[in-house]
């Protein structure tokens, strides 16, 4: 075994149990997941009507149908999920991007503003995954 892969190694193995690592593995996986599996609800609209939460402003200025636009909306989320799980810096500002046009969207139909509230708090825990892995990062870089 090199010296390269028994400092790599032994880097994992410390970051196993640092509350820093956890976290940015926990909000890693969530910000891949959630995406994914809400981008493929667009499709299906299992857990939700989706097209209720597009505002009728947006639903004006897209082409086609609300439903139309949730299929476009689900597979920018599918891709956002994939970029998450493989470049998480920058999946986690994408991920506070689309957030923050979700929540815009939200906040212009009456009825919706604790949903855009809460997606405030995903955009908040979103940029905390980009600060995270650019400290994930910086410690694999170290490592080597």
């Amino acid at each position: 075994m090199s010296p390269a892969s028994v400092s790599r190694d032994s880097a994992v193995a410390r970051g196993l149990g640092d509350p820093s690592w956890q976290a940015f593995m926990l909000l890693r996986t969530v910000f891949a997941v959630a995406p994914i599996v809400f981008g493929l609800d667009k499709f299906a609209n299992v857990l939700v009507d989706w097209p209720i939460y597009l505002s009728p402003w947006i639903d004006d200025i897209v082409p086609g149908t609300a439903q139309q636009a949730m299929y476009a909306v689900g597979a920018i989320e599918i891709v956002a999920g994939v970029v998450v799980a493989l470049a998480p810096r920058w999946g986690g500002l994408l991920v506070a991007a689309w957030l923050a046009g979700i929540i815009v969207n939200l906040l212009t139909i009456p009825g919706y503003y604790d949903i855009a509230l809460r997606d405030f708090g995903l955009l908040i825990a979103a940029v905390a995954l980009f600060r995270l892995a650019v400290s994930a990062d910086r410690a694999a870089g170290e490592a080597r």
